[in-house]
């Protein structure tokens, strides 16, 4: 099956009440699990690439690799720019076949993240591309801690649900990713750990009432951050502290039934990938053939994907609806 655009994956995602898996990728290992374990359970994907994710794997051999996915698999698979920076990196992917960008001018003034939004959009609509933007600031690493142009923020701002109606109707942005109390990273929260639902739903609701019908929305940050595996990568050596908190996947599920399309899950494959390596070589100190412990960190992080496509975005089995 060739690449899919999410125009008609986000439809059916909304008609039906389930959200669509945005994971991230890196390497051959995250891509595997992330493919393996959405073919097995029929659920329809994206493969999110960073800027960093392109710095690191090099995007030609991560053009490569999912070309070798789409060959061996049934299901939609959609290719995603994730928090992309600027007019010129979203060009760069659209250039490549990416069948989704986001471009990412959150942190700008409201005007001008309008402008560099409606640019790309002008574009990709001209090459068969569709786009996300966001609106509001996430607290945390906004293109992946430590990338050069990326800058971990402390402090963010919600999405105001009339200004949501304005950006979306200036922009012509085909999904729109919210502030709602998501963050990125391993430590999302102090004290209470959810996020705010009800703002969710004024956004919702005003885009609803503006005429934009049941526009899709984007939850950036929802990684669950798992006490389990944070418990596990400390057994084996880890330090991640006390404090680590993810978004509840309880509020996941509202969230998704409120009209979150999309969710996007880095952070806990990570995790999973991390727990699974550090016990192998807590276990086996000898051990140093790679495929003895990234087979185990790609089945760890499979198992991880199986559960949030089936408990919590509730896609599976929808690969053909």
């Amino acid at each position: 099956m060739p690449l899919t655009h999410t125009r008609d994956l986000f439809a059916k995602a909304l008609k039906g009440k389930y959200a669509l898996g945005a994971f991230n990728v890196n390497n051959m290992e995250l891509l595997q699990a992330i493919i393996e374990a959405c073919e097995e359970e029929k659920a329809p994907v994206m493969l999110q690439i960073s800027k960093g994710a392109r710095q690191y794997a090099n995007p030609v051999y991560l053009k490569k690799l999912i070309e070798a996915a789409v060959s061996l698999t049934t299901i939609p698979i959609a290719v995603h720019l994730d928090h992309g920076d600027s007019f010129e990196l979203c060009r760069e992917c659209i250039d490549e076949g990416f069948t989704s960008v986001m471009i990412d001018a959150s942190h700008e003034p409201f005007e001008k993240n309008v402008e560099i939004t409606k640019k790309v959009v002008e574009y990709a609509h001209k090459h068969n591309c569709v786009v996300e933007s966001e609106l509001g600031h996430l607290v945390g690493a906004q293109f992946d801690e430590g990338e050069e142009g990326g800058a971990h923020s402390v402090s963010g701002h919600y999405t105001v649900p009339e200004e949501a109606v304005k950006f979306v109707k200036e922009t012509g942005c085909d999904s729109l990713a919210v502030a709602i109390g998501n963050s990125h990273g391993a430590y999302k929260f102090k004290g209470s750990q959810h996020l705010d639902l009800e703002r969710l739903k004024l956004i919702k609701s005003a885009l609803m009432d503006a005429g934009l019908g049941d526009y899709p929305l984007v939850l950036h940050g929802a990684s669950s951050v798992p006490k389990e595996l944070a418990a596990e990568i400390n057994k084996y050596g880890g330090k991640l502290g006390a404090d680590t908190a993810g978004v509840p996947e309880a509020d996941i599920e509202v969230a998704r039934r409120t009209g979150c399309t999309k969710v996007n899950i880095d952070t806990d494959l990570r995790l999973a990938m991390t727990a699974a390596i550090r016990k192998v070589f807590a276990e086996n100190p000898k051990e140093f053939d790679p495929r003895k412990y990234l087979g185990p960190a790609r089945s760890k992080v499979k198992d991880l994907v199986r559960h949030k496509i089936k408990d919590v975005l509730c896609c599976a089995g929808h690969a053909f609806d």
